[in-house]
């Protein structure tokens, strides 16, 4: 069950049409609208898991919708990665398999491109600066553009918020 600030509870089969009204809404500022999908997990008696879409039109606003699951603890920084990672990936093949399946989305599968934000920075004191170059691979693979942080605002901020 996904949850939004905006529409409250939804099934993930509901998002595209939220996200379908948002892009014509936002289509008069002439501005790109991008869907972008990040994951990010927080360790407490277990691992909190927040997958995130935001739906963006830069300089005019977004919305979001998030689900939280629960796994048994991942206490190893690359595995937690690589886990935060496929969630985003796989949660990315739900949302096109909707949109592909039904014409109603096809402006939208056109227009939108989908993005993964990662939760993975370039600190030199940073545990995740050595997984970058594999896990940006796995995404474009995968054929989805990739950021990492400073610039995965979906992964590194909204999910983290949430998952706190």
């Amino acid at each position: 069950m996904f949850r939004s600030p905006t529409y409250g509870k939804m099934e993930i089969g509901q998002i595209p049409d939220r996200i379908l009204t948002f892009y014509r809404d936002h289509r008069k500022y002439e501005s790109p609208v991008r869907i972008i999908i990040g994951t990010d997990s927080q360790n407490f008696d277990d691992t909190k898991i927040v997958c995130v879409i935001a739906v963006v039109c830069e300089g005019h606003g977004g919305i979001f919708f998030y689900e939280i699951t629960r796994q048994p603890l991942i206490r190893d920084v690359r595995t937690k990665l690589h886990v935060e990672t496929n969630d985003s990936l796989q949660l990315a093949e739900e949302l096109v398999g909707i949109m592909e399946n039904d014409g109603k989305y096809e402006e939208l599968y056109l227009n939108c491109p989908i993005a993964i934000h990662v939760d993975a920075g370039n600190s030199t004191n940073g545990k995740t600066k050595e997984l970058i170059p594999e896990l940006v691979g796995w995404i474009r693979a995968c054929g989805y553009d990739c950021s990492v942080k400073p610039d995965s605002f979906v992964a590194s901020t909204i999910a983290d918020r949430i998952s706190k």
